[in-house]
Formats: C-alpha cells, sequence, structure tokens
C-alpha cells in the first residue's frame, strides 16, 4: 500500500486527483463551523426564514462552509503544500442546503516553477481546476486555485514554465446574474429588519472593530478533509509552527463582513482572493471592507466588495500585517 503524497515533480498537466470521499452536509458540521466562525448570515441561522424565501425545506449552508469542504476535498496534490497562494473565478452556482451531498473533482490544468535561488530550495505553483457537484449532478461550485509545492530535488530546474494568465479574475456580469437565486426577496424583507441594498453607497468603506483570534485551526481542516500537513504538523511546516488553512482566514473575514452587511443573501462570486502573509493560531484577525459596486436586481442586489483582512501576530513581535487581499460579489437583500 502506498499514500500518494505529491512533490512538484510528480505532477503532469491533465492529472485527475478526484479519489476523494463525497461529503453529506450534516447538522453538524454547520454546527463546528458556526462555534469557529460566528457566522451571522440569517439565512442560515433562521430555518423558518429560509425555508419562507427559498422554498427549500432544509436551511441554507453558508457559502464559507461549502467552500472549505469543497477546498479540503481538493487538497490531494496539496498534501505538502507550502502555502496556497491564490483562488481565481470562483461561482457559485447554486444554492448548497443541510443534506445536500458534495462531489468534488481536481485537475491539474498549469505548472509553474519558481525561479532558482542560492540558498532556497526548488519549489513550483500548480494551478487546479476544481468542480463541485451536488447528489442531482448540478454543478454547484467552480473554481481555480494555486498551492505552492516544494520539489523532491532541491537543486532540480524542471522547464515548468506555464501561463497562469488563464485562471480569470473577472467575471462577467451576465455570469452573475445567472446565478442569483430565484428566492422570494420581498418575504425576506418582510421578516427581517436592518440594512438592505438601497442603504448601500458605493466607495464605502467600514474598519470593522471587532476582531477575532484565530482558534480551532486543526479542528477545521480535520472536519473538511483537508489533507495539508502543513496545517497539523508543525513538523511539516516551512514556519516551523503550523499553518493556518487559508479558508479559515477568508471564512473569518466573511464573517465580519456579516457584521457591517446583516442582510447579505450569499455570496455569488469570489472574482480574487490572494493570500499575501501566512496566518497562525492566536493571531488576531481584522478587516476592512470597501463597497465598489452595486447592481439592482429586482427587489435584491448584486455588491462587488474588496475586502482587506489583517493579522496581530500573537508574537507581539511584528506589527500589523495583511494577509488577505479579496475581491468578491455578494447578494444583498
Amino acid at each position: 500500500m502506498h499514500q500518494f503524497v505529491p512533490y512538484f515533480e510528480d505532477f503532469a498537466v491533465g492529472d485527475d486527483l478526484s479519489d476523494v470521499p463525497a461529503v453529506t452536509i450534516t447538522s453538524g458540521q454547520v454546527a463546528i463551523h458556526q462555534a469557529i466562525f460566528g457566522d451571522r448570515l440569517k439565512m442560515a441561522l433562521d430555518h423558518p426564514l429560509s425555508t419562507a424565501v427559498t422554498g427549500h425545506h432544509q436551511a441554507l449552508v453558508s457559502s464559507s462552509l461549502v467552500c472549505n469542504i469543497a477546498i479540503g476535498l481538493s487538497t490531494i496534490p496539496s498534501q505538502r503544500v507550502m502555502g496556497n497562494l491564490f483562488y481565481r473565478g470562483l461561482v457559485l452556482r447554486e444554492p448548497v442546503f443541510v443534506g445536500d451531498t458534495l462531489s468534488v473533482t481536481t485537475k491539474v490544468v498549469g505548472l509553474r516553477q519558481n525561479k532558482l535561488r542560492a540558498g532556497r530550495a526548488a519549489s513550483g505553483m500548480v494551478a487546479l481546476e476544481i468542480q463541485v457537484k451536488n447528489q442531482h449532478g448540478s454543478t454547484v461550485m467552480h473554481f481555480w486555485r494555486c498551492p505552492m509545492i516544494p520539489c523532491r530535488d532541491g537543486a532540480i530546474d524542471t522547464g515548468k514554465v506555464d501561463d497562469f494568465g488563464f485562471m480569470p479574475e473577472e467575471i462577467e456580469a451576465s455570469e452573475l446574474l445567472a446565478v442569483v437565486p430565484d428566492w422570494n426577496y420581498e418575504k425576506y424583507r418582510a421578516m427581517t429588519s436592518g440594512a438592505y441594498f438601497s442603504d448601500l453607497v458605493v466607495g464605502a468603506t467600514t474598519n470593522i472593530e471587532a476582531k477575532d483570534t484565530v482558534t480551532s485551526a486543526p479542528e477545521l481542516v480535520r472536519m473538511t478533509l483537508n489533507m495539508a500537513m502543513t496545517h497539523t504538523d508543525a513538523g511539516q511546516s516551512v514556519y516551523g509552527k503550523r499553518l493556518v488553512y487559508g479558508g479559515h482566514t477568508i471564512a473569518m473575514a466573511a464573517a465580519q463582513l456579516l457584521r457591517v452587511m446583516p442582510n447579505m443573501l450569499s455570496v455569488l462570486a469570489w472574482y480574487k482572493c490572494d493570500h499575501l502573509a501566512p496566518v497562525f493560531e492566536e493571531d488576531v484577525l481584522y478587516s476592512s471592507v470597501t463597497i465598489e459596486g452595486l447592481t439592482q436586481i429586482k427587489s435584491a442586489g448584486i455588491v462587488n466588495l474588496s475586502i482587506q483582512t489583517y493579522a496581530v501576530r500573537s508574537d507581539g513581535e511584528t506589527g500589523d500585517v495583511q494577509v488577505l487581499d479579496w475581491k468578491l460579489a455578494v447578494l444583498s437583500a
């Protein structure tokens, strides 16, 4: 028996690394995820509201949990990851509800070795295309991500120089409109209160005062079946301590967003999401949110956002470090 734990040299464009379990989302997973992040998405917390608005008998699942499960199931190729660098073109094509079963396919679509430098072992970037389907065979999510993987031979020149420009940073407005769910937005307004889409202003920036300490990082990794060793074994980390899974940082930023946009209904897409620096357990995260665009649709609207997230290091020795640059589109009532 042999577990496939690839180095950069082991990859070839076209590799299909999809031998992973399908996952049925349970109320237990929802509760654990909620305990870690305190996500205030009303549609995921209020079952009568979710049913009234969506017409579905089960509660809506927060997109943060869906994304974390999808990313976790795409980690066969990134077990040796030094760090996930970025995500591109992530579109949530259909809503996910408690009880849905997600299946993930992961394919290698590009390889580019980092420049060799004296005193630094060879490594490379692996472009992955990921598709998530539900139990009905419908695609619920599609995206690209790029982990950095060490080479087995620290001095090798593999000659891999693929252009990664095919991973999109822009998503057409028509594609966003096509994934807006056909929900009863009037019913949502009748059952809720607070600031709505009509109260939002382009250019407005909110610096979120409430910060969050990163805890339960390995627990999230295990629950989402994330196989990256650096998240659970400090000995496998290039930093000498466990690296916090990037999805943890993103989900924390999403939870902070909901404090200033309480009537957000769902995330529609990530244009781009870049990890600018590592995050470690006990770091304290805070975010700044800027509204970059507003598009009215029926009784709701699409909000284009930029979120910048920073870490206050737990060691107290370094200043605040920007760790996330995230551009996304959300649906707001």
